[in-house]
């Protein structure tokens, strides 16, 4: 497939191409050459606070369960 470098430096990856390799809008690529060729890389998606965000349910105020972990007395 071709594509043309707008004045911008700007190129649009072909349509068959992004599904195949799963490029989503807002998706970061990582880009640099390779023996004289320009090679885009996906940069990985995993992130591990993201993973985990927001699935511990605690029904008590952030404060009293810190002093809870850090084992100060009067936090229950």
């Amino acid at each position: 497939m071709k594509v043309i470098v707008s004045r911008k430096g700007q190129v649009t990856i072909p349509k068959p191409l992004r599904d195949r390799l799963g490029i989503r809008p807002g998706q970061v690529l990582e880009v640099r050459e390779e023996g004289g060729r320009l090679v885009a890389t996906k940069e990985s998606a995993e992130d591990g606070v993201g993973r985990v965000y927001g699935i511990l349910k605690v029904r008590r105020r952030t404060d009293r369960l810190m002093d809870s972990l850090r084992g100060k007395p009067d936090a229950v």
